[in-house]
Order: C-alpha cells, then structure tokens, then sequence
C-alpha cells in the first residue's frame, strides 16, 4: 500500500490552517489585555479626598465625637464611618427611612469591605481615602454591614449593624440631643 502524496500536502495545510488559527486567538488575546490594561485601567476618581490614617482620631472630619448619623440643614443626614481591624466605628448606625443619605467613610489600618445586606451599598475602603455615596432607604429594617474583604484573623467577627427608623423618629431623636452633639445613634 502506497502512500499518496497529494494527502500528505492536504494534511500539512489543514495543520497550518490550525497553527495560524491558534496563533490568531493568541494574539487577539494578548491584544484585548493590552486594550483594557491602557483603557480601563483601574484609577482612583479625580476627585479623590484623602485623610491622614495615622491622625484619623486625633484631628479632622473622622475624630470620634464626629462619628454616626448626622442631620444636614437640608434636611439630609451624614454618617461618617471609620474601619479598623477587626470594627466598625460606630458599631451601630441610625438612619431616616425616605431621606438621602450620604455615607463618608475611611479605613484606619488596611484595606476593609462595607457592605450594607438588602441594598446596593458596596465599596472598598482604603486607608489615607475617602470612600462617598449617596443613597436612600426607602423602608425602615434592619440591615447587617459586614466587612467582606480579608482584613486579618479577626476578619469574620467585623461588622456592624444599620437600624433604618421613621423619619419623624429619627428627626425627634436629633432634636433631644445637645446642640453640639448631634449623632443619633443605637443608644438612646
């Protein structure tokens, strides 16, 4: 039995039809990381605001006494909010139901998750930024706020707890509180 010639060439066309399809995929890939690596490269915004992780209770917009729920003259309300291994500072947060919010937020040691269950609140918090955004609950509940990204050996028992009340509540207990204190919190 001979070997026919012409099968040997048909093979070595189809192997190279194979070879230069691989070679294709390999270079489109190669091509799509590069694209995304130069286009979608991840950056922090423009307008990034950053604090000093080291004087964050000392000094500033995060020192303890400024931590919590905020009513705003608007009529909106603030909360501020510090993460550190292995808490979140105030552990328990108050907030008005139909009212925007505005959460600021700073991580004092490592990089933390905030993550409110029920909603579309997720964000990364990095030491030396401040991590803002906008929302507005619009029944009142009880949400859990875990951390989900690792932060140590004590990273499962990090997390606080956000208690969503009725507007008028929620008004009524910042009207009680001393002028210079206002931060509605859990313990009232």
């Amino acid at each position: 039995m001979a070997i026919d010639p012409s099968s040997h060439d048909t093979a070595e066309r189809v192997e190279r039809r194979w070879a230069i399809l691989v070679l294709a995929i390999a270079v489109l890939l190669v091509g799509m990381v590069v694209y995304t690596g130069l286009h979608w490269a991840m950056m922090p915004p423009s307008r990034v605001e950053t604090v000093r992780p080291e004087t964050l209770g000392v000094s500033g917009e995060f020192i303890e006494s400024n931590l919590g729920s905020a009513p705003e003259a608007d009529g909106s309300v603030t909360v501020r909010i510090v993460a550190q291994q292995y808490s979140f500072t105030p552990q328990c947060l108050v907030v008005p139901a139909g009212v925007p919010v505005t959460f600021r937020a700073t991580a004092a040691d490592v990089v933390h998750g905030f993550l409110i269950t029920g909603t579309n609140i997720n964000s990364m918090l990095e030491p030396g930024y401040v991590s803002t955004f906008k929302t507005t609950f619009e029944t009142t509940g009880d949400h859990l706020m875990p951390c989900h990204e690792y932060c140590g050996t004590g990273h499962q028992n990090m997390w606080a707890h956000v208690k969503v009340i009725d507007r008028a509540e929620f008004m009524e207990r910042a009207a009680k509180l001393p002028a210079r204190s206002r931060r509605v919190s859990c313990v009232q």
